[in-house]
């Protein structure tokens, strides 16, 4: 009988590589690799990396790895880190690069998927920066449901150009629209984007990529602070080493990433997105994450928050400030204790705390910045979801982003098939007051992958445009985008949606106090029309192809669905 008690090291699952005779191919492969026989005995804390060269977001993350790794060690865990891939929505802005951003949400999830479940890692620290990677890497720790703690990459700070004393990348788009009605010269524009952007880090307002690393911290996945932590900060350096050393705490304490991702703490990310002016993307987002942690949450959760929350946050691209204001005001803990009150409790946190407990010792702000909540920027959420007979299944609009003047719209139908004939058409100075831009064949089925619309809606606003013109799509936004848009249509063009029945010059009713999206069209036509209507069938490549067949409803957030799930659904 051999004795194998000298080769089993360690009671956690990546003791699969590890423990027993069975394991000595696998321990050779591990030594070759320069790691000692008492390495097999630590933790095996994956780093999951979303470093790249190409991002503004992410070209940090190498060196921030640094330090989450030191406080691996210091623990005693063992760090391992492997890289995801990392698409920047900036950049693939206006061109048929946009179709690849939501779709690869899918791919971060199931690559890091892929990679613990094949080397069997008992626990991960995630670090995302960009609007997709941040919820594909929330997703993945949902469903894996392993110990799991985020230190996202952190925002740029704001450039400064002549008069415009905070400049993001909103404001450059929106200097296009400028520059093309000559109230900017070109010369101007581009001294301007040498000076919009003054380092690396997520863009300084409150998009999508900063929307969901907020949401890390509000969903108790990142600790306090650390949400809005800046990229060039050395705050954000301490709190990758701590976050380090907390995962090897966490792992001993068994508090894996469904006891923290439950259905009280996406309803609270819902409220503090509503509080925050949050991007419309977290609509798509949220429930994804949810499909994943088996947890309920659909755009009536929204529909409900958004009546309950007021939206309180002075924040670009809704607002006044950069995200630097936030941070210097409380950050996300000062958020959340503004609106404490109408927090679920109970909410579990990476800290071993729930949300209250870590609130007990933070003050109430209340200036510019965090407005008090009985004085809000306004009394309903920063999203309002609309529904009607152009949307059945719902559709979102960014509230904090709209005029008053705009709540209500009635306007003619112009027909586009895509965002580029859109924006030329805006460019071209074919949109007239009275105005609704259609853009449809743009949702996550017949995009395929459900493109921001962000260039058509930066001319818009651009031009001074945003108080007699609407737009409203089955594709999404960029969570920077401001003005009368209406996005997520549902269901959408390709699946048979009413949008795919609008005609050149019918009447559209945009009602957001009311949360209607009406089509003046009788119902008996508009159901004759889809009888009769030619789809707009877009070339695919065989990723988006596969996406495309399997991706579910933006109501539902775009979701990949197996056939068996689909017959079931």
């Amino acid at each position: 009988m051999v004795d194998e008690s000298k080769m089993y090291f360690k009671k956690h699952r990546s003791g699969q590589l590890t423990n027993g005779i069975e394991r000595s191919a696998h321990r050779a492969l591990l030594y070759s690799m320069g790691l000692e026989g008492d390495d097999f005995k630590k933790p095996m804390i994956a780093i999951v990396n979303s470093f790249t060269e190409m991002v503004p977001g992410h070209i940090h993350l190498r060196e921030l790895a640094d330090f989450v790794k030191q406080g691996v060690v210091e623990a005693g865990g063992l760090p391992r880190e492997f890289n995801t891939i990392a698409l920047c929505d900036g950049l693939c802005q206006g061109h048929k690069g946009m179709s690849y951003p939501l779709p690869s949400r899918e791919v971060i999830a199931d690559s890091i998927e892929m990679m613990v479940e094949a080397h069997q890692f008992d626990a991960m620290v995630m670090m995302p920066g960009c609007d997709k990677i941040v919820p594909g890497m929330l997703m993945a720790a949902a469903r894996l449901d392993i110990p799991a703690i985020f230190v996202p990459g952190g925002p740029m700070l704001p450039g400064r150009y002549k008069d415009l004393d905070v400049l993001t990348l909103t404001d450059m788009r929106e200097l296009i629209g400028r520059t093309q009605t000559g109230k900017l010269t070109v010369d101007e524009l581009m001294e301007a984007e040498r000076e919009a952007l003054p380092g690396y880090g997520t863009c300084s307002m409150l998009g999508t990529a900063n929307t969901m690393s907020c949401m890390t911290e509000i969903l108790g996945m990142a600790l306090p602070g650390c949400g809005l932590a800046h990229a060039v900060s050395a705050k954000k350096r301490r709190l990758a080493k701590q976050s380090g050393k907390r995962i090897v705490a966490m792992l001993e304490e068994g508090l894996t990433a469904r006891k923290i991702l439950t259905r009280a703490a996406l309803r609270n990310g819902v409220m503090a997105g509503m509080a925050m002016g949050a991007s419309t993307n977290s609509a798509l987002h949220l429930p994804a994450i949810a499909h994943e942690a088996g947890v309920e949450l659909s755009l009536r959760d929204f529909d409900e928050l958004s009546r309950k929350v007021p939206y309180i946050c002075n924040i670009k691209p809704s607002g006044k400030y950069p995200l630097i204001a936030l941070e210097e005001a409380g950050g996300i803990p000062a958020v959340l204790k503004a609106i404490e009150g109408k927090l679920e409790n109970g909410h579990m946190t990476v800290t071993g705390k729930t949300m209250a407990e870590n609130l007990s010792s933070v003050a109430l702000v209340e200036n510019d910045i965090v407005y008090p909540v009985t004085s809000p920027k306004n009394e309903e959420g920063g999203l309002a979801v609309l529904y009607g007979n152009l949307a059945p299944d719902g559709a979102v609009v960014k509230k904090s982003g709209v005029k008053p003047s705009m709540y209500y719209f009635e306007g003619r139908a112009r027909i586009f098939h895509s965002m580029e004939d859109a924006s030329a058409a805006v460019s071209g100075d074919r949109i007239k007051q009275g105005d609704v831009l259609v853009i449809r064949y743009e949702g996550p089925k017949g995009g395929p992958g459900m493109r921001e619309m962000h260039m058509t809606t930066s001319l818009i606003v651009g031009r001074g445009m945003d108080e007699s013109c609407a737009l409203i799509t089955d594709g999404r936004f960029s969570g920077s985008t401001r003005g009368p848009c209406i996005g997520h249509v549902s269901p959408e063009a390709a699946a048979g949606g009413p949008i795919a029945a609008v005609e050149e010059g019918d009447t559209i009713v945009i009602d957001i106090p009311n949360r209607r999206l009406e089509l003046r069209v009788p119902q008996e036509e508009i159901e004759r029309r889809l009888a009769n209507v030619q789809h707009v069938v877009k070339e695919r490549t065989p990723a988006l192809g596969r996406y495309a067949a399997l991706v579910s409803s933006a109501d539902k957030g775009a979701v990949l669905l197996c056939p068996d799930e689909k017959k079931a659904g």
